[in-house]
């Protein structure tokens, strides 16, 4: 299928003029845009990344922005993509003031008098959803997703209540969590998600897997993956060499993969190293934009090494088995690292995809006990 619609707003076709450089992340500047190699993968845009209120030219109508996220991650990437009269926005950031202003800084900057013909969101977590209402009531412009990321940001969005759902009591509980644990995460309520989220709007246009988005003069297939996210969306220009990844392939951290609350008996992490495998149909040759770290080439040494360190996870954590374990048992096997309050959720939806997707496999036996979900090495571990 292709899609192309006309793209409203003012004004004639124009080039992408970038005008910003790169900060270098440390005092010597040499280091900002010299190509580099780790692990496989090549950057050839260097180790930083354009600073707030700057665009950096990827390629002929790709611009490369960044907006600010609290905590490890520090970044996301967007995407600036040459439309026609305007430009289309790939990712938003969060709806938070730090972000609004980088945007603010981009349209007083090298977007200056430039409009947003559309707004097109990898998947609906909030540092990529977050922006997305604001942006689209500010330009009139028309909200793209794939149906299920959007449905699920609209759900979210809306479930807000004081207390969280029996559903996630029993949740926590299963996974080991002690009642003092559970007592101080009910005391937050439910519904931070619409806190980092604005408005999702009512109506959207969908897209799909396989679907051919025509941008300005690029023509980009959309190619879905889960496990992340229950429908991620790439978009990839191979005639061009781009592939705009999301989350769905990070250079240097793996993402988060979890058995979520919505869908207990699901098998995310299978989805996942599913969605692996199809991607290394596409060509190594490609650029790739992360929404994470910087653009680099390499797709299918990354992937190798993805599927390489979830499977060797899985390994270990059946070897971990040989006697009943709850999924915070199973957080040194996994991590190796202590696990805080401030990711505890995140690790243990985690552990219990990796134990799910151990009992899928028939690799682990589980039983339920007093609300407490045990597994167990089937076999010998």
């Amino acid at each position: 299928m292709r899609v192309r619609i006309p793209t409203p707003g003012p004004g004639g076709t124009r080039k992408l003029t970038i005008s910003s450089r790169a900060e270098p992340a440390s005092p010597d500047a040499s280091l900002a845009e010299v190509p580099y190699s780790h692990r496989g993968l090549t950057y050839p845009f260097g180790r930083t990344g354009p600073g707030t209120g700057a665009l950096i030219a990827l390629a002929d109508g790709v611009g490369w922005a960044r907006l600010p996220v609290p905590g490890s991650l520090k970044h996301i990437n967007v995407w600036v993509l040459e439309d026609g009269p305007g430009v289309a926005l790939v990712d938003t950031g969060l709806d938070i003031p730090p972000s609004r202003e980088a945007w603010d800084s981009l349209f007083a900057g090298p977007l200056t008098g430039r409009t947003v013909t559309r707004v097109i969101c990898t998947h609906f977590h909030p540092d990529h959803l977050g922006l997305a209402g604001w942006l689209t009531e500010r330009f009139g412009a028309p909200l793209w997703m794939t149906r299920d990321e959007w449905l699920f940001g609209r759900m979210l969005t809306a479930d807000i209540r004081d207390e969280p759902p029996r559903e996630a009591i029993a949740y926590w509980r299963a996974a080991g969590w002690d009642e003092q644990r559970i007592e101080a995460e009910a005391a937050k309520g439910w519904g931070r998600f619409a806190k980092l989220v604005s408005p999702v709007p009512v109506s959207f246009i969908r897209i799909r897997d396989g679907d051919t988005l025509s941008i300005g003069a690029r023509d980009w297939r959309v190619v879905t993956g889960n496990g992340h996210c229950p429908e991620h969306a790439c978009l990839v220009d191979e005639e061009g060499g781009l592939m705009i990844a999301g989350d769905q392939v990070l250079p240097r951290i793996t993402s988060n993969v979890s058995l979520g609350l919505s869908e207990p008996e699901a098998d995310p992490l299978g989805d996942w190293l599913a969605s692996i495998a199809k991607l290394q149909a596409l060509p190594d040759s490609l650029l790739v934009l992360p929404s994470h770290g910087e653009p680099f080439t390499g797709l299918h040494a990354r992937l190798d090494a993805l599927d390489d360190g979830h499977r060797d996870r899985l390994d270990a954590l059946w070897r971990h088995l040989g006697e009943p374990r709850r999924a915070i048992d199973c957080f040194s096997v996994l991590f190796g690292r202590q696990i805080d309050d401030s990711v505890i959720g995140l690790a243990t939806g985690e552990a219990l995809a990796h134990l799910r997707r151990l009992e899928v496999e028939g690799r682990a036996l589980r039983s339920d006990r007093d609300g407490v979900r045990w597994f167990e090495a089937a076999g010998s571990a």
